[in-house]
């Protein structure tokens, strides 16, 4: 339920946690006195520090998009996958490791050669040669069917069901990233021009629904959300496969879904039609199924969405990190990193200091994130993790 209601800006700011660093609180603030903002903002408890917008925030605007309140990697979501299977052995987790680093290029790794046209998705309309989409089609298809680095991450886990679930976290990887910065630029410069009414320093610039760069940005980001499901659903076709090869079965597939947690839909929310911003944030209409994953060394959670219109029918999209990048790899220790993964028998990704950032002390308590937000979601199965990989 709200923990802690907010009034310092033009709207309230509704609170699903207590505890928000002082960034992300700031930014928070920002998002509240922005002219467009509806009703209030929505703070969910995986929150963070983010650019322009906190990670794990929803606002609703009116007749408005901001391209820093979707985020650089647009459409970036979860796939999850329940198998057949009801127990694995290590030496068959190990294989299905070493064939998905095999199969699948890591961290700013792409293929060497392109993917299959027909792998991606199909645009309304043909492309315009002005569009990013379009200039960048060609380097996409090399991209497509890859995890990325940062929290990007491919897990092998158990499910409370009994059943061997994996799960897949990426988005649309460069392509969303050249997009978001493309149309900030637009926005700044635009709204520049404009006398926009607010500080430049929110990094929070607007491109009106009605205008050509609004239009655009919908277009274009649209293509991104349907690119990034394309990229997450070609890993997993990948991932059943081997499966199928290591432990000889067929037909392995329960289960299928597939969640987004960076974009900007319309919907209609307290009477009024508005654009709905989530940014490290899951959709969670009533009876909808979402994903919210933890630490490679903690539980995830497949849930089933309430419909809280307090949220804008939204919930968290992960457990949301406590340490920033930079603070998990100075202060955390490799040692007991490793030590707390190996106890739990997770086959890891944790190999140097540098891969601290990713460590499961950098995030938070995910049982607390989801005990925080019960009036959000319903939880239906906890997976835990068996086996990582990570770019």
């Amino acid at each position: 339920m709200v923990k802690l209601v907010i009034k310092k800006g033009r709207i309230p700011i509704k609170m699903w946690t207590e505890n928000i660093e002082e960034g992300a609180l700031k930014q928070a603030i920002n998002l509240s006195n922005l002219p467009f903002a509806f009703s209030h903002v929505a703070i969910m408890p995986d929150v963070h520090e983010g650019f322009g917008m906190p990670i794990g925030a929803v606002v609703a605007l009116e007749d408005t998009l901001i391209p820093h309140a979707v985020g650089v990697d647009i459409g970036c979501g979860m796939h999850a996958v329940k198998t057949i299977f009801e127990d694995i052995k290590r030496n068959e987790l190990a294989a299905i490791v070493k064939l998905i680093k095999e199969a699948i290029p890591l961290g700013f790794e792409k293929h060497k050669t392109a993917q299959d046209k027909n792998l991606m998705p199909k645009p309304k309309v043909k492309l315009p040669k002005h569009f990013i989409t379009f200039k960048e089609y060609d380097n996409a298809l090399y991209s497509l069917g890859t995890l990325g680095g940062g929290n990007h991450f491919i897990e092998i886990q158990k499910g409370s069901d009994g059943h061997i679930w994996f799960m897949i976290h990426s988005g649309s990887r460069n392509l969303g990233k050249q997009v978001a910065d493309h149309y900030n630029k637009v926005a700044k410069n635009l709204n520049a021009s404009w006398n926009y009414p607010v500080p430049p320093s929110y990094e929070l610039f607007y491109l009106p629904i009605e205008t050509k760069e609004g239009k655009d940005y919908l277009e274009e980001m649209n293509f991104c959300i349907k690119y990034a499901k394309a990229n997450r659903t070609l890993m997993a076709e990948r991932i059943k496969a081997i499966f199928e090869v290591v432990l000889r079965k067929s037909d392995i597939v329960l289960e299928e879904y597939d969640v987004i947690h960076n974009y900007a839909a319309k919907e209609k929310h307290f009477g009024k039609d508005v654009w709905v911003h989530r940014k490290g944030a899951t959709r969670a209409f009533e009876g909808e199924i979402g994903i919210i994953p933890g630490s490679q060394g903690s539980k995830s959670y497949i849930v089933k969405g309430l419909g809280n219109p307090e949220s804008f029918k939204s919930c968290s999209h992960g457990a949301g990190r406590v340490l920033s990048r930079h603070k998990a790899r100075k202060s955390l220790s490799l040692k007991e990193e490793v030590e707390k993964l190996n106890k739990l028998g997770i086959i890891h990704s944790i190999r140097s200091k540098r891969d601290l950032d990713e460590a499961p002390s950098a995030y938070k308590n995910i049982n607390e994130v989801i005990n925080n937000q019960l009036d959000l979601i319903e939880p239906k199965v906890e997976l835990s993790p068996l086996a990582v990989v990570k770019g």
